[in-house]
């Protein structure tokens, strides 16, 4: 490794990635842990019947899954962390290996419920980042025309929290005639995409569950001490 050219490395700190130290984890023994949440209150919520499929699929699958019921959830800090609902979500993102975040389009964008539950995932809890390295699948009902400006909004979303967005995504048009009177949804091209999501999901959820501490250590951060580093992840939004 000939460092010369490059003065402002630290040599002591710098690593060449290789395809042994990506690889050299032994595969985890239980089912994928995939935590999905949806973005709708109402009682017949399209969104929570299209994670309620995905979750059916994930299972089929050999995954082991939890949905979050947002209803009761409070408005990001206006209420302490300490609430029973936020506890409960955050025990379940740290729990999770993966997630399904599916979002009824609003205005041309995600529900305003949708973000909360987003929102109250803190980026850090002490020194760990609890959805960094993890998967994320994203998912979008509508209410007419097809539409991709909440899948986008989510993805940005799910980049910034640090998680590995799989390329496959959904977007369920006119979803009130996709599901039928036992709140199944119907055979079509849009169901079929939803397997294939999950389908990716998985793959990519056993890919990286047991390699995502090596995958997300970073150089710039083994320069910084422990108490460094604490001090930056925990620092208060602006």
């Amino acid at each position: 490794m000939n460092l010369q050219n490059l003065p402002n490395v630290d040599a002591d700190l710098f690593e060449t990635p290789t395809t042994g130290r990506v690889f050299s984890a032994s595969p985890s023994e239980h089912p994928a842990r995939i935590l999905l949440l949806y973005g709708s209150l109402r009682e017949r919520s399209f969104s929570r019947l299209a994670v309620e499929e995905a979750a059916r699929l994930l299972e089929a699958m050999g995954a082991e899954t939890r949905i979050f019921n947002p209803r009761g959830l409070p408005l990001a800090d206006a209420e302490d962390a300490s609430h029973p609902k936020v506890q409960e979500l955050r025990e379940l993102v740290q729990w999770s290996e993966g997630m399904v975040w599916c979002s009824p389009e609003r205005h041309g964008a995600m529900t305003g419920i949708m973000k909360t539950q987003i929102d109250w995932i803190p980026l850090s809890l002490g020194a760990v980042r609890p959805t960094q390295g993890k998967t994320l699948a994203v998912m979008q009902v509508c209410g007419g025309s097809q539409s991709f400006n909440a899948v986008n909004q989510l993805r940005v979303l799910g980049r910034w929290m640090r998680m590995l967005t799989i390329p496959n995504q959904s977007s369920v048009p006119k979803a009130f005639m996709e599901f039928d009177d036992n709140d199944r949804m119907k055979p079509s091209a849009y169901y079929d995409r939803i397997v294939d999501v999950m389908e990716e999901l998985v793959k990519f959820t056993l890919l990286v569950r047991d390699r995502s501490d090596y995958l997300t250590d970073r150089y710039s951060e083994r320069r910084e001490s422990a108490e460094q580093l604490s001090k930056r992840v925990n620092q208060r939004s602006i």
